[in-house]
């Protein structure tokens, strides 16, 4: 496979300027869709933050699609969100065929998906957590951020390059990459940093999507423009801090930025008159919500004078002006 090489002089990203008679309703509404029971133990804080850093981003609105005993708590972290409770048997599991149902409501009435924060894993003969990111990834007319357990889930799936239709963006780190690697055949390492750009290049062009390697020098490419980030600090190796990232990713792409100057308006399914944006203008939407979450890093550290003991709640608080400081004409 032939792999074009990175281009340098690709501009530094920059979000569009904000309209001034926009609405909740004309910013985009995103369906995060995770959160889990499991061995008694909750994920919780995954899904809020996601719909937190959605917010932060700029998005009109956030639905948690989360089972019902997730669901309160979430809510609770991130109570601007809505909620929307996924089918789940007295014992946490996902119930397939229920979710597939409720799944199509939610996709005809957002503009943008996050599937993965905090889903978990399927256990043994269930499949309701491959259904539910099957599901999410299998529909062409919504974009999708697809992080941590759903990337973990595609790499269960048998002839995924072949049911992968969504325009997506996938946001693994260096592990979530092994895992879906190996069933790609790709061998290239991805915490290497003389191999990672050529490493998520490969993944992009097996599946037709967009690749955020996430680490030091987070990796951007659609399998043929690549950019890594040249910002960021230390302080953002932490808990949930890659859940922010998915949300403000998602919280751009609800909003229909996709870099400037593009002539692309919005991301919508709902008829609202916008044209879906392509594959390449995620790509340039995936690199202004990078860019953002990286200065939030920085901007913490600066604030902090620290290099460690960020939450991820205080980096979603910084969104809104490290966004602000890129936006054109700011």
């Amino acid at each position: 496979m032939t792999r074009d090489p990175p281009e340098p002089d690709l501009p530094e990203p920059c979000l569009p300027a904000r309209d001034p008679l926009g609405h909740k309703g004309s910013f985009g509404t995103i369906a995060v869709i995770g959160g889990c029971v499991s061995g008694g133990a909750m994920m919780i804080g995954a899904p809020a933050l996601a719909a937190l850093g959605a917010l932060r981003a700029g998005a009109g609105l956030a639905r948690l699609v989360c089972p019902e005993p997730v669901l309160a708590g979430a809510l609770a972290i991130t109570p601007s969100a809505t909620g929307v409770v996924l089918p789940t048997d007295s014992t946490g599991t996902i119930i397939a065929h229920e979710a597939a149902a409720l799944l199509d409501s939610v996709f005809a009435s957002c503009d943008a998906l996050a599937v993965g924060p905090g889903l978990g894993s399927d256990t043994e003969g269930s499949q309701g957590v491959e259904a539910v990111t099957l599901r999410a990834v299998m529909q062409d007319t919504l974009p999708v951020v697809v992080d941590a357990d759903a990337i973990n889930a595609l790499a269960g799936i048998p002839e995924l390059a072949r049911d992968f239709r969504a325009s997506a963006v996938l946001t693994p780190h260096p592990g979530e990459f092994r895992r879906l690697a190996g069933p790609l055949k790709i061998t290239l390492d991805p915490t290497d940093p003389a191999q990672r750009p050529a490493a998520a290049q490969a993944m992009a062009q097996k599946l037709g999507c967009i690749v955020v390697l996430k680490g030091a020098g987070t990796v951007v490419t659609d399998g043929h423009r690549l950019w890594v980030c040249p910002r960021g600090h230390a302080c953002l190796g932490t808990a949930g801090t890659g859940d922010v990232l998915t949300g403000v990713i998602a919280g751009l792409i609800g909003q229909g930025v996709a870099g400037c100057g593009t002539g692309v308006q919005a991301v919508s399914a709902r008829g609202t008159g916008f044209q879906p944006v392509h594959t390449s203008d995620l790509f340039e939407t995936a690199r202004a919500g990078v860019l953002v979450h990286a200065l939030a890093g920085e901007r913490w550290a600066e604030q902090h004078k620290a290099s460690a003991g960020l939450l991820a709640s205080e980096l979603a608080d910084l969104i809104p002006g490290c966004a602000e400081s890129i936006r054109k004409g700011a």
